[in-house]
């Protein structure tokens, strides 16, 4: 993916990380045989807003009134995959509520957003949600989750 990333917040935000999570996540679920490799060579806008503008596009698109981690939008130009709208200042929360770093919090709303822009939905609940959750925390395991140490019996 080629990621085109708006940062309008004062959180700084690694594009190496975005950029190496996405093709991370790419390989991943070509691997998985979710997406083919065209599907990924499309561009990806990642755009980063602070909470009051999150809550603003929260509640024009879903009539809720409160900013949210992330945001998808499904695009109508065949050279793009979509639009992803991130609340750095919610991410921040999360990470610290799921003891994980602010990257992995990132990483796993990076791959939460491409799932649904590549059709996956939770919002209904039942087998849609299983089926994308599972997925989710699989490859969010395989990539992003930090390997656990041998024992090494001393």
């Amino acid at each position: 993916m080629k990621a085109l990333i708006v940062n309008d917040t004062a959180i700084k935000i690694s594009e190496k990380f975005i950029k190496d999570s996405l093709k991370k996540i790419s390989s991943s679920l070509e691997k998985k045989n979710i997406a083919d490799k065209v599907l990924f060579e499309k561009e990806l806008t990642l755009v980063f807003l602070d909470k009051l503008a999150a809550k603003k596009l929260n509640w024009q698109y879903r009539q809720k009134d409160y900013a949210t981690d992330i945001l998808s939008f499904e695009s109508g130009d065949p050279e793009s995959l979509g639009e992803l709208v991130f609340c750095p200042e919610v991410l921040e929360t999360q990470a610290k509520e799921h003891k994980q770093s602010f990257d992995h919090e990132l990483g796993l709303m990076l791959l939460h957003g491409v799932l649904h822009l590549l059709g996956f939905d939770h919002e209904d609940g039942g087998d849609e949600e299983k089926k994308m959750m599972s997925l989710q925390d699989e490859v969010f395991k395989e990539l992003f989750k930090p390997k656990a140490k041998a024992k090494t019996g001393k």
